[in-house]
C-alpha cells in the first residue's frame, strides 16, 4: 500500500451510502484495506439500516441516524478489538447498508400449467401469475442467511427462489380449494390473502418481510379458452334455425343491394338455404324402398276358354251411425245447452241432471222429466231409484 493511500484511507471520516438503483437490497461500503478511522461520521438514511462485520463475525446494528464511531458507539466491536479506553487508533471492519423500503411489483406466475380436477370442465390446466411486494424486516438473519460476503446483493438474485416459493405454496392451496375455474375470477382477493398468511411465515425465516400478494390472473390453455369462446358464441346466438334464416336474409339483401358485386354474398345466403333445407330433409325418416318387381313368368299354352263367370252383386254398405239428438236442460227456471250425450252422461255424475230435470230436444212436443225418456234412460241405470213419495 502506498503512502498516499494510506494517508487518503486515513483522511477519509464519512461513511453513507445513497442509492442510485430501484433494485439493490444490500451494498457493502468500499474502504481502502477495511481501515475506518477513528471518529469517523457514520451516517444512516431513513429506509437503511447499517451492519458491521468484524473479520467474518457480525459485530453492531445501527439504524437510522448520525453516529461518531468512537468506542463508547461500538460496544461489540470494541470488545472484539479489546481496545483499552482512550485508543483513538483506526480499526477494520466491513459494512453493509441494508435497504430497508419496500420492494414492489416483483413478479411470480406457473412456468408449467398445474394440472387439477375441476367439477364442471373434469381435468384441465391452468396458469396463473401476479405480484408481491418485500422488504428487510431482520438484517442480520438476511445477512447471514442469504447475503453472505456479496458486495451488491440485488433482487435478481433472490426473486427466482421467492417466485417458486409462491408457486409451490399457490399450487397446493388451489388444488385443495377446489373452485370451479370459472368462479376463480370471483375470488382472487381472497386466494391472495390466503396464500399472504400461508408464506409470510417462511420469508421471515430468511429475514425478510411479506408485505403484499396479488393474484392477478389465473387463464386456461389457448385451446381450451377456443373452445369455451364457441360456447359462449352458441349460447348467445340461440335458436341456430333463426339466426340461419337471418343471415341468409341479410345476405341476399346485400346482394340485392350490389348487384355487380354480390355473388359471393348470393352464394353465401343460397349456401346457407340450402344447408337449412338439407338438415330438414334428414331429420325427417325415411320412405320405405319401393318393392321390387316380380320376375315375368314365361307363357304358357293358351288354355281352352272358360265360360264366363257370372256378375257378382256389389258389396253392401253399412248405413251411417245414428246420432243421437241433443238435449236442453232447464236450470233455474234457465234454458241451457244444447248438450250431446256424453256430457250429459258427465253433468249426470256430477248431480246437475237428475231424473226429475226437465229437458227437450228437436221433436218433442214440451220439456218433459229426464227419467221419462226412454233414450236418456241409460244415464240414470247406475243411479237408485227416487225414494217412495219422494
Amino acid at each position: 500500500m502506498g503512502l498516499w493511500d494510506k494517508l487518503m484511507g486515513e483522511f477519509v471520516d464519512v461513511i453513507q451510502w445513497t442509492d442510485d438503483s430501484n433494485d439493490t437490497l444490500v451494498y457493502r461500503f468500499e474502504r481502502y484495506g477495511n481501515e475506518i478511522k477513528f471518529g469517523a461520521k457514520l451516517t444512516v438514511r431513513e429506509g437503511q439500516v447499517a451492519v458491521f462485520v468484524n473479520e467474518g463475525q457480525l459485530a453492531d446494528t445501527f439504524q437510522p441516524g448520525m453516529y461518531e464511531l468512537k468506542t463508547n458507539n461500538l460496544p461489540i466491536l470494541s470488545t472484539l478489538q479489546s481496545w483499552r479506553h482512550g485508543l483513538e487508533s483506526p480499526f477494520k471492519a466491513e459494512i453493509y447498508f441494508f435497504n430497508t423500503r419496500r420492494f414492489t411489483d416483483l413478479k411470480w406466475g406457473t412456468q408449467n400449467p398445474v394440472m387439477l380436477r375441476d367439477p364442471e370442465f373434469g381435468p384441465i390446466r391452468l396458469r396463473a401469475f401476479g405480484s408481491y411486494a418485500i422488504r428487510i424486516k431482520d438484517a442480520p438473519i438476511f445477512l447471514r442467511e442469504i447475503v453472505g460476503t456479496d458486495g451488491h446483493f440485488t433482487t435478481d438474485e433472490i426473486t427466482n427462489q421467492l417466485r417458486n416459493m409462491v408457486v409451490s405454496r399457490f399450487t397446493n392451496i388451489l388444488g385443495q380449494a377446489k373452485i370451479p375455474a370459472l368462479d376463480l375470477a370471483g375470488n382472487y382477493d381472497q386466494l391472495g390473502q390466503f396464500l399472504l398468511q400461508r408464506i409470510a411465515p417462511e420469508f421471515e425465516t430468511v429475514g425478510l418481510e411479506l408485505t403484499n400478494l396479488l393474484v392477478e390472473n389465473i387463464s386456461l390453455p389457448k385451446e381450451v379458452e377456443a373452445a369455451l369462446d364457441k360456447r359462449s358464441s352458441i349460447g348467445i346466438i340461440g335458436n341456430l334455425d333463426q339466426y340461419t334464416q337471418f343471415q341468409a336474409a341479410e345476405s341476399m339483401r346485400d346482394a340485392a343491394s350490389n348487384p355487380g358485386g354480390g355473388s359471393e354474398a348470393m352464394n353465401m345466403g343460397l349456401g346457407l338455404a340450402m344447408a337449412q333445407r338439407l338438415n330438414e330433409a334428414l331429420s325427417r325418416p325415411a320412405a320405405p324402398a319401393p318393392a321390387a318387381p316380380a320376375p315375368t313368368p314365361v307363357p304358357a299354352p293358351a288354355p281352352a276358354p272358360a265360360p264366363a263367370p257370372a256378375p257378382q252383386a256389389a258389396p253392401a254398405v253399412p248405413p251411417p251411425l245414428p246420432v243421437a239428438n241433443p238435449y236442453y236442460m232447464a236450470v233455474n227456471n234457465q234454458q241451457t245447452g244444447p248438450f250431446p250425450m256424453d256430457e250429459l252422461q258427465r253433468r249426470v255424475q256430477a248431480g246437475e241432471l237428475t231424473r226429475a230435470t226437465l229437458v227437450w230436444a228437436q221433436g218433442m212436443a214440451k220439456w218433459t222429466a229426464a227419467g221419462e225418456i226412454a233414450e236418456l234412460a241409460p244415464l240414470f241405470a247406475h243411479l237408485p231409484p227416487p225414494l217412495p213419495g219422494a
